[in-house]
């Protein structure tokens, strides 16, 4: 429907734990998650960056997330709420379309398990870990609806670097190489 604006770093609503969804049917929901693919294509068209996208990121405070991860289908999750973490725990160069010139590596859960809703108000669980990095992902959406920011997760302050020397230095061994590697593959 439409290509909304990002808040950035520093916007106070993106510190607002976001409202439970009632009807994940409703027309509104329907269009939040609309707004929420056509922003998220915009930003990969645009940076190359971007494989989910939280609701309170575009000023909705609502519990929506939405993924579009390589070569499969967009997924919208309405009131994820995460069952299980692992014990054990990674460390993993994270990013953020709020703050997309800071990228910076955070601890997360190897492998949790999240229950959703989908559009129809259908329940569901998924148990994510390393592949497609899909643990990691669904941690750092699912924080924005609490009002937690990937800043507020870094492991290691003089790891943290601009998007420039991320993407000399380290792109090729993290999650957004397949970012690039879908985009040349996209561009043919």
């Amino acid at each position: 429907m439409a290509i909304r604006t990002i808040l950035q770093l520093g916007e106070p609503r993106l510190r607002e734990v976001a409202k439970r969804v009632s009807d994940p049917a409703a027309p509104e929901i329907w269009a939040l998650v609309e707004d929420l693919a056509d922003t998220l294509a915009h930003w990969r068209k645009t940076t190359g960056y971007g494989r989910g996208i939280a609701a309170p990121q575009i000023g909705a405070n609502w519990r929506v997330i939405f993924l579009r991860l390589p070569v499969e289908e967009p997924w919208p999750l309405v009131n994820p709420e995460i069952m299980w973490r692992s014990q054990e725990k990674i460390v993993v160069w994270d990013a953020c379309l709020s703050f997309l010139s800071i990228f910076m590596q955070v601890e997360r859960h190897r492998e949790i398990a999240v229950r959703y809703q989908d559009l129809r108000g259908e329940w569901h669980e998924v148990r994510a870990n390393e592949e497609r990095n899909l643990s990691e992902l669904l941690q750092h959406e699912i924080d924005h609806l609490d009002g937690i920011l990937a800043v507020e997760r870094i492991t290691d302050v003089k790891m943290m670097c601009t998007r420039e020397e991320f993407e000399k230095r380290y792109r090729a061994g993290s999650p957004y190489a397949l970012e690039a590697v879908g985009n040349e593959t996209s561009k043919q």
